[in-house]
């Protein structure tokens, strides 16, 4: 990508996180599946790690799609320079903060909790506060 098709800062954040949340997401499936395996299915928590993994990986997903919807709804002769996007795209981009934030708090606790660690009583209030956040990200792209 030549400097000048490099896509606004904003919207870069969302590819990038995207791409973090999605490697970090197949990692920690076969980690899961492999290397925790036992562990996991000793403490009966396969299942939440499956849904962690299965939650980040869906969002990874529609962060990316965001990014791209983002991108596509700014004029071609944009001046972003001034931090002024259209609407829709603060929407979209808006959308995607929401949903990153909140998987890395959903996904990220319920590693943790499966883990051991952290405390519970912290870790445990996150994860619906993450997802409070993911619903609030598909709330916010559709308006």
């Amino acid at each position: 990508m030549t400097a000048s098709s490099a896509p606004p800062p904003t919207i870069d954040i969302l590819i990038k996180s995207a791409a973090f949340l999605g490697s970090t997401g197949v990692a920690a499936g076969a980690f899961g599946a492999h290397a925790l395996k036992e562990r996991l299915k000793k403490q009966g928590a396969m299942e939440n790690w499956r849904t962690a993994v299965m939650y980040q990986l869906f969002h990874a997903a529609a962060i990316l799609a965001l990014s791209s919807l983002a991108s596509s709804s700014m004029p071609m002769a944009n001046n972003t320079e001034n931090g002024s996007f259209p609407l829709e795209s603060q929407r979209y981009v808006q959308s995607g903060k929401y949903m990153t934030a909140g998987t890395v708090l959903f996904s990220g606790s319920i590693y943790c909790l499966t883990l051991g660690l952290g405390p519970k009583m912290i870790m445990g209030p996150i994860t619906p506060i993450g997802g409070l956040f993911m619903i609030g990200g598909w709330a916010t792209l559709a308006m």
